[in-house]
C-alpha cells in the first residue's frame, strides 16, 4: 500500500525514536482488515522500535479494524478506527513520533493547561479522509493524549462505519465526541478545541499562566494568516522582540484548497502555503503563542494583551492581523443545524451529501467555486443569490450555468433551514420581486456569503467601521498610537492573500519606524 520512496522518508522520521511502539491491532474479521494489518506492517519495516501485535482489546477497540499504540507496555490513549490513509498518514506518523519521545512543539502554557487535566477524558474524533481540516483536530487530540494518561483520543473513518455515523446523526466532518456526548463540530481547530475544552471542563482545565512572564516585548502580532506572518517576519528582521499569537498559523488560507492568484506560484493549497509560512516564521527568533487568541487589550504608553490561557504580555508595538471568519445567514435553522446539514467548508462536507440534492447560499466567486466543487458529488446543487445577478468571475459562472446539475436562483433571501429528526430537509426563500414564499427540499445548506472581520475584542480600542473593518491609513496606523492593523480586518480594499503579506510587511515597518521616532515621545508625555 505504501511506495517504496514513502517508506524510505518514513525510515529517516523513525529513526530518532527512543521508545518502543506496538500497534495492536484487534482481533477478529472483516473486509478490510487484511489491508489494515498489511499497511500497518509496512510501516512497522522501517523501524525496529516499531512492532504489530494482534491481540484482543475489545474493551478498547470497537472492531477489528481498530488498532492503538501502545509505547514501552503502556496503552498511549491513541486509537485509530480505520485505516489512516490520504490526510490522516501523516496523524498516524506524528502519534508515532510523539508517543515515542519527539518533542511536541506546543506552547509551554499549553501543554502545563493540558498536563494540569484531572478527569478521564475520552474523544472521539469523525473524519473523512478527504478531509484536509481533519488531521488538524486528531493531531491535536493526540497529543493531548500523549501529554496527559487520563487522555484518550480516537480517530474513527466514518466511510467504514456508517450504522454508527446514522446513529449518532453525524453529517459532518470533522465531529468530536468528548465522553460520548458532541463537544464540536463543522469548522474546528486546535484553538476551538482549547478554549471549549476550558469552557466546559474549567476545574480540569484551568486559565492560568502557568509560565514565566514574558520580559516587554518589541512588537507583538495577533493573528497568524498571511498578513500576521509577514509581520512578525519583517519585524524580526529589524532585530525587534517579537511575539504572535495566533490560533492557528494560515488563518483562513488553511481552509482554501486551490489557490492559484498568488503572484510567483502557478498553483498552490491552503495548507501547503500554511506550512511556508510556519516554516519561514521558524527561521526566525519569533515567539510563537499558538492555539490561543486574545481576551483583552488595554492601551497605553506600553500595550497589555491578555491571552485566553490568561497569560498576559507587555509589549510596546501592537499590530492587530486577526483576519475575518465565514460570515453567518443569521437565518433560524443555520446555527441549530450546524454538523447536521448546514456547513461551510465543502472540501470537508461535500462527501457527506453524495446522491443528494444540496443548496449554496452565495453567488460570489467562493459560493460558485464551492457549487462547481459539489457537483461532481452530489446530485444537484441549487445556488441562491440575494441580489439579481452573480458576484462571481465570468469564468466561473460559465462554468457553472454549463453544469446539467448545477441550478441558480437569483434575488433569493433565505428565509428559514428546515429540519427534521436532527437532519435539514428543506430550505426556505423569499423572491425579493415578487415576494412569494418557496419551500425546496434538499439534505444540505453550505453556507458561502463572504466574510466578517475578527475585530470584536478590540471593539472598544481602535476605531472601526460599522462592518466592523479596523480603520487604518495608508501606513497601517489604527487611531491610536502604537497599535497598528493590516489585512482582512482593515478597511483595506480587495482581501487577497497577496495584497494582506504586503499589509502585513507594511504595519511591521510602520511599527519599527514608531519605535524609533514616536515611542520614546509616548513614553516622555506618560512621565
Amino acid at each position: 500500500m505504501l511506495s517504496t520512496d514513502i517508506l524510505n522518508a518514513l525510515k529517516g522520521y523513525t529513526a530518532s525514536m527512543s521508545k518502543d511502539v506496538a500497534l495492536v491491532l484487534q482481533t477478529g474479521d472483516h473486509e478490510k482488515r487484511d489491508e489494515l494489518k498489511k499497511y500497518l506492517e509496512d510501516i512497522a519495516s522501517v523501524s525496529e522500535r516499531i512492532s504489530v501485535v494482534e491481540r484482543d482489546e475489545s474493551e478498547k477497540l470497537m472492531s477489528p479494524v481498530s488498532f492503538l499504540l501502545e509505547v514501552d507496555g503502556a496503552d498511549s490513549g491513541i486509537r485509530f478506527s480505520g485505516i489512516p490513509g490520504g490526510h490522516e498518514f501523516n496523524s498516524l506518523v506524528l502519534a508515532l513520533l510523539h508517543a515515542s519521545g519527539t518533542p511536541i512543539k506546543l506552547d509551554d502554557s499549553l501543554k502545563s493547561i493540558i498536563a494540569g487535566i484531572d478527569e478521564d477524558l475520552k474523544f472521539e474524533v469523525f473524519v473523512s479522509l478527504s478531509c484536509h481540516n481533519c488531521p488538524e483536530v486528531v493531531q491535536t487530540l493526540n497529543q493531548f493524549a500523549v501529554l496527559n494518561p487520563r487522555i484518550s483520543s480516537e480517530m474513527i473513518d466514518g466511510g467504514l462505519y456508517p450504522d454508527l455515523i446514522e446513529a449518532r446523526n453525524i453529517q459532518g466532518v470533522p465531529t468530536v465526541f468528548l465522553n460520548g456526548e458532541v463537544f464540536a463540530n463543522g469548522k474546528v481547530d486546535a484553538s476551538v478545541l482549547v478554549n471549549k475544552l476550558m469552557e466546559t471542563k474549567p476545574k480540569s482545565a484551568p486559565r492560568s499562566a502557568p509560565v514565566e512572564k514574558m520580559p516587554l516585548q518589541d512588537v507583538v502580532v495577533i493573528g497568524g494568516g498571511p498578513a500576521g506572518v509577514a509581520s512578525a517576519i519583517y519585524a524580526a528582521r529589524k532585530g525587534l522582540k517579537v511575539t504572535i499569537v495566533a490560533d492557528r498559523v494560515g488563518g483562513q488560507v488553511k481552509d482554501t484548497l486551490g489557490i492559484e492568484n498568488f503572484i510567483s506560484v502557478p498553483k498552490t493549497t491552503g495548507p501547503e502555503l500554511s506550512n511556508a509560512l510556519m516554516a519561514h516564521l521558524r527561521e526566525y527568533d519569533v515567539t510563537l503563542k499558538e492555539h490561543f487568541s486574545v481576551e483583552k487589550v488595554v492601551n497605553g504608553t506600553n500595550k497589555s494583551v491578555t491571552l485566553t490561557s490568561g497569560e498576559v504580555i507587555d509589549t510596546k508595538t501592537l499590530i492587530i492581523a486577526t483576519g475575518a471568519n465565514w460570515r453567518e445567514l443569521g437565518c433560524p435553522g443555520e446555527k441549530e443545524n450546524i454538523g447536521n446539514g448546514v456547513a461551510y467548508c465543502p472540501h470537508c462536507d461535500g462527501p457527506f451529501f453524495k446522491g443528494k440534492d444540496v443548496a449554496v447560499i452565495g453567488g460570489g466567486n467562493s459560493g460558485v467555486e464551492a457549487a462547481l466543487d459539489l457537483a461532481g458529488i452530489v446530485k444537484s446543487v441549487t445556488v441562491f443569490e440575494f441580489l439579481p445577478e452573480l458576484k462571481a468571475d465570468k469564468i466561473l459562472v460559465d462554468q457553472a450555468e454549463a453544469r446539467d446539475n448545477i441550478t441558480i436562483v437569483k434575488n433569493a433571501a433565505t428565509q428559514q433551514i428546515i429540519a427534521d429528526g436532527g437532519k435539514v430537509t428543506a430550505i426556505e426563500y423569499k423572491d425579493r420581486a415578487t415576494n412569494a414564499v418557496h419551500k425546496q427540499d434538499l439534505a444540505g445548506v453550505f453556507v458561502q456569503i463572504g466574510l466578517v472581520p475578527n475585530s470584536g475584542f478590540v471593539k472598544d480600542v481602535v476605531e472601526q467601521t460599522k462592518f466592523g473593518e479596523i480603520v487604518v491609513n495608508e501606513r497601517c496606523e489604527t487611531n491610536v498610537p502604537g497599535i497598528f492593523a493590516c489585512g482582512d480586518v482593515t478597511t483595506v480594499p480587495y482581501k487577497q492573500i497577496v495584497i494582506a503579506m504586503g499589509e502585513g510587511s507594511k504595519a511591521a515597518l510602520s511599527a519599527f519606524d514608531y519605535l524609533l521616532k514616536g515611542y520614546e515621545q509616548q513614553e516622555a508625555f506618560a512621565a
